[in-house]
């Protein structure tokens, strides 16, 4: 199914949230985007655990709105969330074109630090699941610096290929279980940390999960965001680029690039024939 087909078939804002947040979701692609500034998820969040309820966050990005929409297993995993939010201003634009203007871009990497900022506050703990080793432990140590009273429960390098055999996954998911954190930060890559969260969730339902991708090395400090006016005009993706050719050369300008286009087209000729029937 292209995007121009999905969009098309399912473009409609909808009144009511994933796992009953009460937030307006707007289809792009296979993925349904919800209309949630980054204080709006904080609160909810935190009023979640106050309730003793936990949940998952998807920070989706072009790539994650692209495997979704080629992998109706994908897209499945992504929706079991209880939320979605627009990792990507190509995402922002086309959720844009589709329904309610979203009132912002939400990033994973902002919410590593909100998220773990609201912890603190909450008087809550943070697992640190991701990256090279020293990685997670160097993020650990910086956002304990920034958020006072900051309770790090633990860190995780998995070896790589971890998540060939059950066996390694369990290995995973145990130490995480052992350290009973309220907040997990889960820098796998898509869609490898959402299954792993997913398998989590089944032993510890209580906590709040987000899949931040290269979140953690981000706030290790091993490479910066992108200035604020590149952020704003959607170009984030050409400074990683640039720091990051060899490895992300490939999955921006030859799959994610063509995709973000395709989806926008489509959007956009939903939105003109709407408007031309209405």
């Amino acid at each position: 199914m292209t995007p121009e087909e999905t969009r098309g078939q399912n473009g409609s804002a909808k009144p009511k949230g994933v796992g009953g947040a009460g937030f307006t979701r707007i289809r792009v692609g296979a993925v349904e985007v919800m209309a949630v500034s980054e204080a709006e998820l904080l609160d909810h969040v935190a009023a979640e655990w106050r309730r003793g309820r936990g949940g998952a966050i998807v920070t989706a990005n072009v790539d994650i709105v692209r495997a979704a929409t080629r992998d109706p297993d994908l897209a499945d995993l992504v929706a079991r969330s209880e939320i979605v939010v627009a990792d990507g201003m190509p995402v922002v634009w086309a959720a844009g074109l589709a329904g309610p203007a979203l009132p912002c871009r939400v990033t994973g990497a902002a919410l590593v630090h909100s998220l773990a900022g609201r912890a603190a506050r909450e008087n809550r703990s943070v697992y640190l699941l991701g990256g090279e080793p020293g990685v997670p432990e160097a993020a650990a140590r910086a956002l304990a610096g920034r958020c006072p009273g900051l309770r790090v429960a633990g860190t995780c390098s998995p070896p790589f290929g971890f998540d060939s055999s059950p066996e390694g996954v369990r290995e995973v998911v145990a130490g995480v279980v052992a350290a009973a954190p309220d907040l997990v930060l889960a820098g796998l890559g898509f869609p490898r940390q959402e299954r792993v969260i997913a398998a989590l969730r089944a032993e510890l339902p209580g906590a709040w999960y987000l899949g931040c991708g290269a979140g953690i090395p981000m706030a290790a400090g091993r490479f910066r965001r992108a200035p604020g006016p590149v952020q704003r005009v959607g170009a984030e993706w050409l400074y990683r680029l640039a720091l990051e050719p060899r490895r992300l050369a490939r999955r921006y300008l030859r799959d994610d690039a063509p995709f973000a286009v395709a989806l926008l087209a489509g959007a956009l000729r939903t939105r003109l024939t709407s408007r031309h029937r209405g």
